[in-house]
């Protein structure tokens, strides 16, 4: 069975964030304002693929409706080209805002584009009391990673100012094998490393 290393970063203060430089292409990112069961699970399946994000992959429409109408619940979206490049997820809990899921489109790794995609997550985390006024300020922004995500994944974080506070080992039996890709049968080039 596979063990994979789950590694904890945190900020706990907005100086703190240290943006990445421009990405090569122009990139816009945007706060997804409708709910969208459809649109949530393909960025969840393209983004998490190759990294065996294979949690929500079962939910039901019902499920990603509630997951997707939490309060204090935020999806940024990369767009370059004119398409989804990656997301964002963050979800406030009391003072903390947690990056619940982060990544890019297989397509757009190694674009420069992730760096600012968690520059502008990691502002939004920081500013969600001035969208949300059930948040009255935000102590701390964190997240977790594991060694199954992408190999620039923890590199990204700590570039951007997250401190690592904790690890622990996890067995992920799904490991075992290939990762399930973005959909059944998608014939792809494996994502660059």
């Amino acid at each position: 069975m596979s063990t994979s290393t789950i590694t904890y970063l945190e900020q706990t203060s907005p100086n703190g964030v240290r943006p990445a430089k421009e990405p090569r292409q122009p990139v816009d990112v945007r706060l997804v304002e409708e709910v969208s069961p459809e649109f949530a699970r393909f960025l969840y399946a393209s983004v998490g693929g190759d990294w065996y994000w294979t949690e929500k992959l079962s939910w039901t429409w019902d499920r990603w409706i509630a997951w997707l109408t939490r309060p204090a619940f935020e999806t940024w979206v990369a767009y370059a080209g004119g398409v989804p490049a990656g997301y964002i997820a963050l979800k406030a809990e009391g003072t903390e805002v947690e990056v619940e899921n982060f990544g890019l489109l297989p397509g757009f790794i190694g674009r420069g584009i992730g760096g600012h995609l968690l520059t502008v997550g990691l502002r939004s985390a920081w500013s969600f009391p001035q969208r949300h006024p059930e948040i009255d300020q935000v102590t701390r922004v964190w997240l977790h990673t594991n060694t199954l995500d992408g190999p620039n994944a923890l590199g990204n974080y700590e570039a951007r100012g997250l401190r690592r506070y904790k690890t622990e080992k996890e067995e992920r039996p799904e490991a075992d094998g290939p990762p399930p890709g973005p959909w059944p049968g998608a014939a792809k080039p494996p994502a660059a490393s």
